[in-house]
């Protein structure tokens, strides 16, 4: 494939100090002394993360508008116990003290989203909230006065409430006008400083989890994936992919056409990426595995980079899967200028077209028709840790990043 871009390949880390839980009671190891002799280039990024709604809290301060996460949570039964990010560590008011820890950690990158509703409370169906505008000048101020590059995340799972309950958000096709509209309020106010921008943390992520099995907000999905008051899990995620897809390159045009040449920055998308490994080397578990990256990964990367779903979601899926019109593929072009990858964990694969599987995670048509699990007849994929879905399986690390570049560039 020859691109019409130079594509970056980030792998922005996960492993994200909450520096104000150990503010005061845990000594920080600095990095500074190490950098300079190890193996790594001058130019690498030793970073930081964080979403706007685990960190900030300051629920309603300051004009902040309800997003849907502040609705979710303060909903009975939906967090186990009963806690909400009202408060989280306090980011907000405490931002240049978690700036300081960052800086005497030795880190020199931040990688933080903004929240849509501290900025547009109402999206773009209200005024700007010049509050929400003032903090993160003053947040990238601080980070930029340390030597430490801002990251930007536009949103991390979280929209106002308000295009919820106006149009049901990311199944409604208006949702991609709205993240135009915001996109370009971020890349004004903050563009001059800002050089790395991310439209969304983990799309894949928030569309199984919000319309299949609804475990987040807005909490869709039907029968066997969850128990939820109304929902379609084998139609309303691929609407809300869609959408999703459409208003990333939405934001990168807006970027393109107004702000990148002025402010030399960049744009991507940040995925969650998990390594399938084959569970046996048989060739029907190897074409499982296949196809359970690109119903999981390349459902997004594919038409973002190529244009296009990849082939084997539209060989098990038909006409369910929603096309693209002629008009939409011109936007794909230039689609974006870096990848960044959220790696955690590795999973087995066990194909289900030619065997027989029981009900589990992947297993459905909507999913590949393929069983993914980290342990499979007493087999595991890497040591198990204190999250039951987090297993140690460095090598999966090395393989998704090799994957991605591989992919790319072999088409």
């Amino acid at each position: 494939m020859e691109l019409p871009f130079q594509l970056l390949l980030h792998v922005l880390f996960v492993l994200s100090f909450i520096f104000s839980i150990f503010m005061g009671s845990c000594g920080f190891v600095s990095l500074e002394n190490n950098l300079s002799s190890s193996l790594f280039p001058r130019n690498f990024l030793f970073g930081t993360a964080s979403s706007s709604y685990q960190f900030e809290g300051a629920f309603l301060s300051d004009g902040k508008g309800l997003n849907n996460w502040d609705v979710f949570t303060h909903k009975t039964g939906t967090i186990l116990d009963g806690t909400n990010g009202d408060v989280a560590v306090d980011h907000y008011h405490r931002y240049q003290e978690d700036v300081d820890l960052m800086e005497h950690t030795g880190v020199n990158s931040y990688r933080f989203s903004l929240s849509w509703a501290r900025i547009l409370p109402k999206g773009r169906f209200g005024k700007v909230n010049r509050a929400g505008i003032n903090y993160y000048n003053r947040l990238i101020d601080a980070l930029v006065d340390k030597g430490i590059e801002p990251f930007v995340t536009i949103t991390h799972y979280d929209i106002p409430q308000e295009l919820e309950e106006r149009y049901k958000s990311w199944l409604s096709p208006e949702i991609q006008e709205d993240f135009r509209y915001y996109a370009d309020i971020c890349f004004k106010y903050f563009g001059d400083r800002v050089k790395y921008w991310v439209t969304f943390n983990e799309p894949n992520v928030a569309v199984i989890c919000g319309y299949r099995t609804g475990l987040y907000p807005p909490s869709r999905c039907s029968d066997s994936f969850g128990n939820c008051s109304y929902g379609n899990s084998e139609r309303e995620p691929f609407i809300a992919a869609s959408n999703i897809i459409l208003s990333h390159l939405a934001a990168v045009d807006v970027y393109r056409a107004k702000y990148q040449k002025n402010q030399g920055g960049k744009i991507g998308i940040a995925m969650n990426a998990i390594w399938y490994e084959p569970f046996s080397n048989s060739t029907e578990d190897k074409l499982a595995a296949e196809r359970t990256q690109s119903f999981y990964m390349n459902w997004f990367l594919d038409p973002i980079i190529l244009g296009k779903y990849p082939a084997e979601m539209h060989e098990i899926l038909g006409p369910d899967l929603l096309v693209f019109s002629k008009y939409d593929k011109e936007k794909f072009k230039n689609g974006l200028d870096f990848i960044g990858i959220n790696h955690y964990t590795s999973y087995y694969v066990k194909d289900c077209i030619f065997s027989a599987c029981e009900q589990g995670k992947g297993s459905s048509k909507t999913e590949g028709f393929a069983l993914t699990s980290a342990q499979m007849n007493d087999k595991s994929i890497g040591e198990p840790t204190a999250l039951a879905w987090f297993y140690v399986h460095p090598q999966g690390m090395e393989n998704i990043v090799t994957y991605i570049k591989d992919r790319i560039w072999d088409e």
